[in-house]
């Protein structure tokens, strides 16, 4: 398989404490992978270094799209985003007094060509990029289930709708590689679930690489490819869902049992 993310001895302090220690990291083509961890173990702030959030101490970022590997260290987060790379966030970031629709209109704004002076003229170009940006929303919004909420004001979906709308507003940049923050937080049993089919199915629909923070480990285990563990910013063990449950580094960390226990 080819690699689409990786990320090679990454290290970020801030001032005199080391939230990353080292961290390697591969993700391939149409693989499904989770990054877990105890709370405090780095996980978010990865996210924040591999999307231009945060600027690392060290180490080095690559993402490879259609054959060109793209080093990521230095780059703006939008120009990441532009590149294939998309996110949602552990706390949902989205445009609460803009529709439905709206939303996921913004995240293909890094796709369309129409300048300033284009949208005040509204050429015959303009009007059919426009058209087509509400035609790929809408089917967006059919893809994750909330085509019939389209004109809802985004703050009146329940909790569960918002995370799916955050996932249809990162599919809207046309991501090669998506990055999901903790996507089954506060969701019950049924809602993971279908979840859990989402990103399956999106995997496979668009061709996908899909990294996920999650401590649903039932969803973990059943949904991903690999595995990779962290505690205290620093890597602790990789492998299939089968051998990261039964690592007795993994089980000291999540449990604190001894590794004779």
């Amino acid at each position: 398989m080819k690699p689409v993310l990786e990320v090679d001895e990454l290290i970020q302090d801030f001032g005199g404490l080391r939230a990353l220690n080292e961290v390697c990291l591969t993700v391939h083509e149409k693989e499904i992978v989770a990054l877990i961890g105890p709370n405090g173990a780095g996980k978010t702030t990865f996210f924040n270094c591999i999307t231009g959030i945060y600027k690392p101490t060290s180490g080095n970022m690559y993402l490879t799209v259609d054959g060109t590997r793209h080093r990521l260290n230095g780059r703006k987060t939008y120009e990441i985003t532009a590149l294939g790379m998309a996110r949602t966030f552990q706390n949902i970031r989205l445009f609460s007094q803009m529709t439905v629709l709206e939303n996921v209109m913004v995240g293909c704004h890094c796709r369309t060509r129409a300048g300033i002076l284009s949208a005040l003229l509204r050429d015959r170009r303009t009007v059919r990029e426009e058209q087509e940006t509400i035609d790929r929303s809408y089917e967006l919004l059919k893809t994750v289930g909330l085509e019939r909420h389209w004109e809802d004001t985004a703050c009146n979906l329940p909790y569960g709708a918002q995370r799916r709308l955050e996932i249809a507003r990162a599919m809207a940049t046309n991501p090669h590689m998506l990055l999901l923050d903790e996507p089954a937080a506060g969701m019950n049993p049924h809602e993971t679930r279908e979840l859990k089919e989402l990103i399956l199915r999106l995997r496979d629909d668009y061709n996908l690489s899909v990294l996920l923070i999650e401590h649903d480990m039932s969803m973990v285990m059943s949904l991903s490819d690999r595995i990779y563990v962290m505690e205290y910013g620093s890597p602790i063990a990789s492998g299939t869902p089968e051998e990261i449950r039964h690592n007795p580094d993994v089980i000291k960390a999540y449990l604190g049992e001894s590794r004779d226990a």
